[in-house]
């Protein structure tokens, strides 16, 4: 009995994503010979109640004590020499706390001078023979190290690697190495792996007391690397076991409808078309078509890049499931785009007598009465709709599926109450912004992905160009040249009114500007997010029925709006704007039978700024784009830190472990399909702790 417990405590740690140490949760890290109140105190703050907390908080970073050539280190770059002290300290003090101490050292064939910053404490050792390790920033030019550590002795006493940690409070790295070292050695002969032994071997990863010890302490870089390898698989192995298991468990335990829809009637409606569909178009409706005859309920996210056709596959889906006798629902985000939806769906469907109602927050009482009437007899078949449609009094005769587009731009309990009008609906979240497969897999592994990765044929590339601000006026002769033409532009600024702190241009400023430019030529609209509602409304209706010829505008044009006039957009202070946003704004020219063009105006100042207009300019991919932009930004900074929907991992990385987490998605779902898996008794415990964290239920794992 006492075996069982200890294995199923061991079992239930292991899918918490942590290394399982046997007993180490009960033992306290005051145990620890030199951890007293205070420091216990800080310990607890940098969350770390007990020994196994500890020996689980990883290094940040490394002091690589490595020895380099002078001769052959690149000016400012990081470097550790073994070297004698040739001259006595001199000492500068800067002010009560502050002080710069100087040496003369020989490394090698070299007399190189060492700078330390607030440490005139050290000038008692530093005395003329003394052999020191010391690394820091190698100021080629000048012939001088810029210390950020210093060892005395030679190098052949200290360890290439050397762990640095975050801590708190008068917390010092020796000190905390200095426990680490203890815990570790307290609870090398208790450590127990509970990764997988056909996972470990089929991978040749390091045993669970090997892994920690070069996480902490590592040999050389091969150990480290070893370590760090092992952490990373477990990591994303245990985070997508579980994802597997919720999938799993959606699929088999949630009720679903199984829609029988008339293939013939399906095929005529796709027959015309008055465009030929993409394969890859034809590869999603496939793949949504499949998903609405299975059993139970369609979780699937659609992506596709800004103008790929993603309304047009919606309308199949939707004529789809009317064909079967069911009801449909679209539910967009503005009223502009749910306008521009029923436009195109009444366009296709009204010729096959399909129904197809709009409701927003301006239609008007009576007409509103009329449609929920008609749509709770089932009379309209497929209606379309802002969050209106979610209001208590929208009643469905038959709803059997429900699509959301640009999902991001709802909450989830407002896409849950539209889920639930219906009993058990297949569901459909769309979105224009196309997300890197690491990050679809990882913050969406719940859900399958459909991806329109193909853009139709004829459609002419935009033409993107940066200039610098000084030639903003060769900018705007390219844009009255599109004016003269009878397009349209839209001009795009990062903030509404003129600010202090941030010296770009303002929509406000810039609007002024242009309508005295262009007085008594074009008409100059604004438009921006502190306007109410109505008043964006009103502003888009204008600019797309051609009365406003420029619009300025801040970002809030990114989603949804098509004028396929507008063949001309000027982005002010491009660089301030991330390269997915980017791609977003430039999706709305384009989108008509005209060559467009989009400038970027920016004067970057960061390697980063530049390579983001570079990339702008040599690519339209949306995909490809957002594979850029999450390399240069992160994971937290591509979603928004607050809803980016990702898990902290302590090592692993999502942009650099990409290929590591392919493999775990594939042997958690390997293992979560296999038959043996549910009924072979060694993963006994692994079924009841998955079950208690709620991923057999369905439920929700964050």
């Amino acid at each position: 009995m006492l075996q069982h417990q200890r294995e199923k405590q061991l079992l239930q740690k292991y899918l918490e994503r942590e290394v399982v140490v046997e007993q180490m949760e009960l033992e306290p890290v005051s145990n620890i010979k030199g951890v007293g109140k205070e420091t216990a105190e800080l310990l607890r703050e940098m969350g770390i109640n007990n020994i196994h907390d500890l020996i689980m908080y990883f290094p940040y970073r490394y002091e690589d004590f490595r020895l380099k050539d002078l001769a052959e280190t690149p000016h400012n770059e990081q470097v550790t020499i073994e070297a004698r002290v040739e001259s006595m300290p001199t000492v500068f003090f800067m002010g009560r706390k502050k002080s710069r101490l100087q040496i003369s050292v020989l490394a090698g064939r070299h007399i190189v001078k060492v700078v330390f910053f607030n440490q005139h404490y050290l000038r008692e050792k530093l005395i003329p023979g003394t052999i020191i390790t010391v690394s820091g920033k190698w100021d080629r030019g000048r012939q001088t190290i810029t210390a950020t550590s210093v060892k005395f002795g030679s190098k052949d006493d200290i360890q290439d690697f050397e762990p640095v940690y975050s801590l708190r409070g008068s917390l010092h790295q020796n000190k905390f190495r200095k426990f680490m070292r203890q815990a570790l050695d307290m609870t090398k002969e208790e450590l127990n792996d509970c990764l997988p032994r056909f996972l470990r071997e089929q991978y040749k990863l390091l045993p669970i007391d090997e892994a920690l010890e070069g996480i902490h302490f590592p040999k050389d870089s091969n150990h480290l690397k070893q370590a760090r390898r092992r952490f990373v698989y477990e990591e994303l192995f245990l985070f997508q076991l579980r994802i597997q298991a919720l999938r799993k468990a959606r699929k088999e335990h949630e009720k679903g409808i199984a829609i029988q829809y008339d293939l013939q009637k399906l095929k005529e409606f796709i027959n015309q078309i008055p465009f030929d569909l993409t394969n890859a178009q034809k590869r999603v409706v496939n793949e949504i078509c499949r998903d609405l005859k299975l059993p139970y309920r369609m979780n699937r996210l659609l992506q596709g890049d800004v103008g790929s056709g993603k309304t047009v596959v919606a309308a199949i889906g939707l004529y789809a499931c009317v064909t079967a006798g069911f009801q449909g629902a679209l539910m967009a985000p503005t009223e502009i785009l749910a306008e521009q939806h029923m436009a195109s769906l009444e366009s296709w469907l009204k010729p096959f007598g399909v129904r197809v109602a709009l409701l927003t927050g301006s239609t008007k009482a009576k007409e509103r009465k009329m449609i929920l009437e008609e749509l709770e007899k089932g009379d309209i078949q497929i209606i379309i709709g802002t969050h209106a449609l979610i209001q208590p009094d929208v009643t469905f005769h038959n709803l059997g599926f429900v699509i959301t587009d640009e999902q991001h731009r709802f909450g989830v309990e407002q896409r849950r109450i539209l889920r639930d009008k219906g009993m058990h609906p297949d569901v459909l979240f769309m979105t224009a912004t196309p997300i890197p497969r690491t990050l679809a897999i990882t913050a969406f592994g719940e859900m399958d992905v459909s991806i329109i990765d193909e853009m139709p044929a004829g459609r002419k590339e935009i033409e993107t160009h940066w200039l610098k601000k000084e030639q903003l006026n060769a900018s705007l002769v390219k844009m009255e040249s599109e004016l003269k033409k009878g397009r349209q532009a839209y001009v795009i600024c990062p903030l509404i009114e003129e600010s202090e702190k941030i010296d770009v241009q303002n929509a406000v400023e810039v609007y002024e500007q242009l309508r005295t430019i262009f007085q008594g030529r074009y008409t100059v609209g604004l438009m921006h997010g502190k306007l109410h509602p109505d008043e964006k409304e009103q502003v888009m209706r204008d600019f797309k029925e051609g009365k406003i010829h420029v619009l300025v505008s801040t970002t809030v044009v990114e989603v949804g709006v098509n004028v396929p006039n507008a063949s001309f957009m000027l982005i002010y202070d491009a660089d301030r704007f991330g390269l997915a946003q980017l791609h977003q704004l430039r999706g709305r020219v384009g989108r008509g039978e005209y060559q467009s063009y989009c400038i970027l105006l920016a004067n970057p100042k960061t390697d980063e700024g530049i390579e983001r207009m570079r990339s702008m300019t040599e690519t339209n991919d949306g995909f490809r784009l957002a594979e850029k932009d999450l390399e240069l930004r992160g994971p937290g900074d591509f979603f928004g830190k607050k809803q980016s929907g990702l898990p902290n991992f302590k090592v692993a990385d999502l942009v650099h472990d990409y290929r590591v987490l392919e493999v775990a998605r594939q042997d958690a779902i390997k293992l979560v399909n296999d038959e043996g898996f549910w009924q072979d008794n060694q993963f006994k415990y692994l079924r009841e702790m998955l079950e208690k964290s709620g991923a057999l239920s369905g439920e929700r794992i964050d």
